[in-house]
């Protein structure tokens, strides 16, 4: 069985990828623990140069990578020149402050001397999705490589292509070339690859139940694990709310990346005395966005990633319908080539419904009536998933305490939509996921943390 790159916009294969054999899997890890040896006695000015150079290639090469993200998975190309930027500025805010981050730090104890040191742990596995190719991995890769550890990475067969290229920016940095290396590899080689003694830690991105297979083979090998995973993100519109700023946030989140993001809005709860106003306009905007070619300039949407995710995703839509939602706009999958799916409203959903209880990964809101604001709170941490959220009102002293206080999830955000920044830490609590990428957080998962006591 190959590993098939295809164009969901054309549903032409692009290429076709031999998996590597368990002998070759085996032969990879040892290459890449010996460069490791090597890599981790590097001190961080040298780690550093080579990040920066990481960088800069990214931003050579913005034009070619973005058009093989565009190719293998459909994203627009605006979408995938602006992923490849924030991918080079992760490797230089990695590249400026690992050191930082990871200095030693001095204690008080009835010793001479006590402190905490900070080292790497050796190869990381790196289980990685398809929806935003080339930022999941670099936003583990930069923090990894300038703590001085190794990284294997087991990308979406999808965008395998992408997972090579990748390989090939640190190599064209001047990176020792075994240090970072891509196992071309289906998911059912994964558990093998987590038994090697030679892998010391796990980091996945993806769904809640692909976490929960990792997290139970890394608990059994005693490895360290970070999960982010599904969201279905609660973005809460309270009754002083701008309304048109309110909205024009709430869909331009919808709708990033065709949808498909984990900290895309989802479901959209909004104080009852706001509903009418807030439906119209949303309406409005989410139905005057042109899907369709994701090469062209003036397309918002392109395909989703694949045929099977876009009939399963129809599914939820059909079942929510059935069950009572409204279909207000979309719902309607376009006959012809490329997985298509189009901007797509639900009103009237409740408990009990795939628009209320799942994660809706394509460019499909739900939208929830509240009949306070307490309730609308209630409503936002009624789900098995925190991995983002967001509230709007004019009123930012109360937008804050709501944020940091009554809002269950890991980023919560006031008056705009949830986004990842380097320089902030990113990841869910609950069926999210647990622990932290980015910021001085991010780097500080794959070490360890050592106690050094000096009589």
């Amino acid at each position: 069985m190959t590993l098939d790159s295809i164009n969901p916009a054309t549903g032409e294969t692009i290429q076709q990828y031999t998996p590597m054999s368990d002998e070759q899997i085996d032969a990879l890890l040892v290459e890449v623990n010996s460069a490791f040896r090597e890599w981790s006695q590097t001190s961080f000015a040298e780690r550093s140069k080579l990040m920066h150079a990481a960088g800069d290639v990214l931003q050579k090469r913005k034009s070619e990578l973005a058009g093989l993200m565009t190719a293998e998975m459909g994203k627009t190309l605006a979408s995938a020149e602006a992923e490849v930027e924030k991918c080079a500025s992760v490797c230089h805010y990695y590249a400026d402050n690992a050191e930082k981050f990871l200095a030693a730090e001095a204690l008080d104890s009835d010793a001479s001397l006590s402190k905490i040191v900070y080292q790497p742990l050796g190869i990381v596995l790196a289980v990685m999705p398809w929806n935003f190719p080339l930022w999941q991995v670099f936003r583990f890769a930069a923090p990894g490589l300038m703590a001085g550890n190794a990284g294997v990475l087991k990308h979406a067969s999808n965008v395998s292509g992408c997972a090579l290229a990748i390989e090939a920016v640190f190599i064209e940095a001047g990176f020792p070339a075994a240090i970072f290396r891509t196992l071309l590899i289906g998911s059912s080689k994964v558990s093998r690859v987590i038994e090697n003694p030679l892998v010391k830690a796990v980091t996945l991105t993806g769904s809640t139940a692909a976490g929960r297979a990792v997290a139970s083979k890394a608990g059994e090998m005693l490895k360290k694990t970070v999960l982010e995973l599904g969201g279905s993100d609660a973005y809460v519109v309270l009754d002083d709310a701008d309304i048109d700023s309110s909205v024009e946030a709430c869909v331009s989140s919808r709708l990033i990346n065709a949808g498909q993001s984990c900290i895309a809005a989802k479901r959209f709860i909004v104080v009852e005395s706001r509903l009418e106003e807030f439906t119209e306009k949303f309406v409005a905007l989410m139905k005057s966005k042109k899907m369709g070619d994701p090469t062209q300039s003036d397309t918002d949407l392109g395909p989703q990633a694949r045929q099977d995710l876009r009939d399963e995703l129809h599914q939820q839509v059909l079942s929510s319908v059935e069950k009572g939602a409204t279909l207000l706009l979309g719902g309607d999958p376009p006959d012809g080539k490329g997985a298509f799916y189009p901007p797509t409203v639900l009103s009237n959903v409740r408990p009990g419904m795939p628009a209320y209880d799942e994660e809706l990964f394509g460019p499909v809101a739900a939208l929830i009536a509240a009949p306070s604001e307490d309730d609308a709170i209630r409503i936002a941490n009624d789900s098995v998933f925190g991995l983002g959220a967001a509230v709007f009102t004019e009123d930012t002293a109360r937008g804050e305490q709501i944020a940091a206080t009554r809002l269950e999830a890991g980023c919560c955000f006031v008056n705009t939509f949830v986004k990842s920044d380097p320089r902030l830490p990113f990841g869910g609590i609950k069926e999210s996921g647990y622990g932290r990428e980015l910021s001085h957080l991010g780097i500080r998962e794959f070490v360890n943390t050592k106690t050094v006591y000096v009589r």
